[in-house]
């Protein structure tokens, strides 16, 4: 049972702390389909830079003890089977599982969402699960698709994930706190529930939560219960870029806590140029080998924080390229897991042929397919 604070005090640095974020006000949400954007609730700051929109507060002994944790900390430990294929590498882009899932499910194309305040571990981790899931759902291993509610593993990575009482007002949260929340206890869903309705994402909600854990103050637990109903069963370290490649090529997303931040325009192919500091949790979705090899990667900032060429033509709005020894320098922070519905994380053999390696300009959008 979570404890109460004095609900007068408690409101006035809820207001403080929202005042002080950076939000803004938009209604995305349309009768049942579930919104990562801001919701109407958000209280409205014009012209917000995204840049503020951060909230990963590395935890280096926390995460060390998680790993230590772990029977099988490493991916290369958690599955070994995913080194051992022969097979010459092939570009992956697991968003278009997540394409196709989400239009079967609400019947219109998925955006990417904006956080409203400094959620982002949140986010990388419910673009980590939607898509793995998504992958689970094509390939035939999940019955059905639904799309993650961030303000719960915001809150349980900042309270129950740590065994304390209050999360605090202030914003952030760390990898090895939201890899804890899905694997020991699970995942919470965009839809309606007996005590709250998480169809839209809220701002407001994501701060109280971070404060008093997943569901809120009054929620006695309730929200814990649903959520291990529907635990991440494996999480595992990913340190390197061919770690990650691996990975994402059985279906595997890997979301990344670093300090690396990264201009807001793309180069000719799609990539964005390393740049300044970002205390950030992104998603890696995707993987592309040739001339150039990188691992793309899914923000949270909205659909136009960044401009420029995409590769392919389909690839998310608001994502860009890492260069691949960018992305080893992202993911040696020691921060940055892979996640899987399964026992470990067996070898799943993609239909590569049909969906996974389509370059641009070859009707790229309509080839969503995946077959096991």
């Amino acid at each position: 049972m979570k404890l109460k604070t004095n609900y007068f005090t408690g409101s006035l640095l809820l207001l403080a702390s929202l005042l002080a974020a950076t939000q803004v006000t938009c209604s995305l949400a349309t009768r049942n389909v579930p919104s990562q954007g801001p919701s109407s609730d958000v209280l409205p700051q014009p012209a917000d830079p995204p840049m503020a929109l951060f909230g990963y507060q590395p935890h280096p002994e926390a995460t060390r003890d998680f790993v230590r944790q772990l029977a099988r900390p490493s991916i290369r430990q958690a599955g070994p089977g995913l080194f051992q294929a022969k097979a010459a590498p092939r570009d992956v882009y697991l968003y278009r599982a997540l394409y196709q899932a989400y239009e079967e499910k609400f019947g219109q194309p998925w955006q990417v969402g904006r956080q409203g305040i400094g959620d982002c571990v949140s986010w990388g981790w419910a673009h980590g699960a939607d898509i793995h899931l998504a992958v689970m759902y094509k390939l035939g291993d999940s019955a059905d698709w639904k799309p993650c509610a961030t303000e719960s593993i915001y809150g349980g990575s900042r309270v129950e994930a740590r065994h304390v009482t209050y999360g605090g007002w202030s914003d952030g949260s760390y990898g090895a706190a939201a890899a804890r929340w899905l694997k020991d206890f699970g995942l919470v869903f965009r839809e309606p529930y007996d005590q709250v309705d998480l169809t839209t994402y809220s701002a407001r909600r994501a701060k109280d939560w971070g404060n008093y854990g997943n569901g809120g103050q009054d929620d006695d637990g309730r929200l814990d219960d649903q959520a291990k109903k529907h635990p991440v069963r494996s999480v595992a370290l990913v340190k390197t870029f061919d770690e990650a490649a691996a990975a994402i090529a059985s279906g595997y997303p890997v979301p990344v806590c670093s300090m690396q931040g990264f201009a807001s325009h793309r180069d000719e192919d799609g990539f964005a140029a390393p740049r300044g500091s970002w205390a950030h949790c992104m998603c890696f979705c995707g993987v592309r080998y040739g001339r150039r090899p990188g691992l793309l990667c899914l923000n949270s900032w909205g659909p136009n924080w960044i401009d420029g060429p995409k590769y392919p033509d389909d690839m998310p709005d608001g994502s860009f390229w890492v260069d691949k020894k960018v992305a080893d320098r992202m993911l040696a922070g020691g921060d940055s897991f892979c996640v899987s519905g399964y026992d470990g994380f067996p070898f799943r053999r993609l239909n590569h042929a049909n969906w996974v390696d389509v370059r641009p300009g070859s009707n790229s959008e309509t080839q969503y397919a995946l077959a096991p």
